[in-house]
């Protein structure tokens, strides 16, 4: 089967264009003069009577269904702001317009309309049309209207069909744009410099994760799609520049789940002469701010939890959340105790981990996460899995780093920067031993990034907010591919790009 095989062109449709050309009517005009959007009709005469308003009215949109009645047609036709009704009339359209739009408009076709606006009897707010123009014939049938588009995976596939047919996920869409324009707003109000840091890497970093690689023909050269700007917004902190951010895409090469996809948006965050408790009071500021924005209260609802944004968050080490979660003190055991306890447990990672604080982190991450429901900072990581931290200033073996946690999802991740050029030498060359191990995750060496720390980093603190999480938690969706118009997904069998059966022509 070929990929033409899946397109999902229709031969009815196909003769209606053909038979349109041959009649001399255009299909696909290059523009039309659309002054009034479908929201803005329906705010201008939110009062309107029965009677045709004197103001004429042009728009466009696409045609969902079509109501033949004899000498007159109804239409319901939207735009991204919404749908209107159209009322047609055989008297003032004249039969050669009537005819060309009761023999040859289907749902899906876009067209543009000029008339006047009314209210029926009915109640609904309509267009009394007085001329209208083809502007897209459709040859694709859209999904049975009554119940739209319902498959998940073809819904995935195919966004623009499941715009096309379902306002919650328009919905879903305006929002995303709306929470990334508002944080963008939360943040040059105070100051911060939006920048862009390079996608492709001659090396990778900032992270723990595979990357995705590529090379370059005319360099001759391996690079590689980036897992995080940090490294580069941090040269920017470097160079002068006290408060950074980037709203990044950022690659990794990792399994895809409902949290998970390969590549997903960042916003990171720098501001010089500041620490981790400072990141966690912006954090808290953020969501607070966004919550509030999105819901007009200090509280959503997420996964079935109820959730409460006000400040401040609760606040505990990772050595306590162990302590309460798993019920054991990391410090009053052998490693070998732990390790025997993590394999009674079926911790993952038990079998190799050789220090208390490897042990720490696998601890919190199979007891603890799932338990912390309501906003959590988790600070005071240990050293082994925070290269790019600080250490803490008072606890030997931990850095001052924080991650986030609500309804049991890391949301964000943050530091007290490492700013000590030959300590980070010294731990990104640990990370390049491993690397060279065999671990795949583990960070590459910059030495370019070690010597700019070497002309000086001020103290700085940074976060990490995962975009796509905070979108789920502000839309409700439990799922990452819900957010994201286009999730990646494993390439589809022959047939699969098939929308679903059930086509409406536009008559009843």
């Amino acid at each position: 089967m070929s990929d033409t095989d899946n397109l999902c062109f229709d031969a009815t449709k196909i003769d209606k264009l053909q038979e349109l050309r041959e009649h001399g009517v255009t299909a696909y005009p290059y523009t039309f003069e659309r002054k009034d959007t479908v929201r803005e009709i329906r705010e201008r005469f939110a009062g309107i009577g029965h009677e045709k308003s004197a103001e004429e009215v042009s728009t466009a949109g696409r045609i969902y269904v079509v109501r033949q009645h004899g000498k007159t047609i109804f239409a319901d036709m939207g735009d991204s702001d919404g749908k209107i009704q159209l009322y047609l009339r055989k008297n003032d359209l004249g039969e050669e317009q009537f005819d060309l739009f009761r023999q040859y408009i289907d749902a899906g076709d876009i067209v543009g309309v000029v008339g006047h606006v009314f209210r029926t009897k009915m109640g609904e707010i309509t267009i009394w049309v007085d001329r209208f123009e083809l502007l897209t014939k459709s040859i694709c049938p859209l999904p049975e209207k009554f119940h739209g588009l319902k498959n998940v995976e073809a819904r995935y596939r195919q966004r623009y069909l499941d715009l096309i047919m379902n306002e919650d996920s328009r919905e879903t869409f305006r929002t995303r744009s709306r929470i990334i324009s508002l944080l963008r707003q939360f943040l040059f109000e105070r100051d911060y410099l939006e920048f862009e840091t390079p996608t492709l890497q001659p090396i990778y970093g900032g992270a723990n994760a595979r990357p995705f690689t590529t090379h370059h023909h005319a360099l001759d050269q391996k690079l590689y799609l980036r897992i995080a700007p940090e490294l580069y917004l941090k040269r920017l902190v470097v160079g002068g520049f006290d408060k950074v951010f980037e709203i990044a895409k950022n690659f990794r090469n990792e399994d895809i789940d409902t949290n998970h996809n390969p590549e997903f948006s960042m916003v990171e965050i720098y501001e010089a002469y500041r620490d981790y408790n400072d990141m966690m009071d912006l954090t808290e500021g953020i969501f607070s701010y966004l919550v509030e924005e999105v819901h007009g209260k200090i509280t959503c609802s997420f996964a079935g939890h109820d959730l409460d944004f006000a400040r401040p968050w609760r606040r505990l080490t990772m050595e306590e959340a162990v302590r309460e979660y798993a019920g054991i003190d990391i410090h009053a055991h052998s490693v070998e105790e732990l390790r025997a306890f993590g394999l009674a447990h079926c911790v993952e990672g038990s079998e190799s981990a050789a220090t208390r604080g490897e042990f720490l982190a696998l601890f919190f991450d199979h007891f603890g996460e799932k338990h912390l429901i309501q906003p959590t900072f988790v600070y005071d990581f240990p050293i082994e899995n925070s290269p790019l931290a600080k250490k803490h200033r008072e606890k030997e073996g931990l850095t001052e780093r924080f991650e986030l946690f609500i309804a049991g999802m890391e949301m964000a991740n943050g530091f007290s920067e490492l700013n000590d050029p030959l300590d980070q030498k010294a731990r990104l060359e640990a990370q390049d031993a491993k690397r060279r191990r065999g671990d795949l995750e583990a960070q590459m060496i910059d030495y370019d990034f070690i010597n700019a720390l070497g002309y000086g980093m001020p103290p700085t603190g940074g976060v990490g907010i995962g975009i796509d999480r905070l979108v789920m938690l502000l839309t409700g969706k439990e799922s990452i591919k819900e957010i994201l118009l286009f999730p990646q997904m494993k390439t589809a069998s022959p047939g699969q790009n098939e929308p679903e059966p059930g086509q409406n022509n536009g008559e009843e």
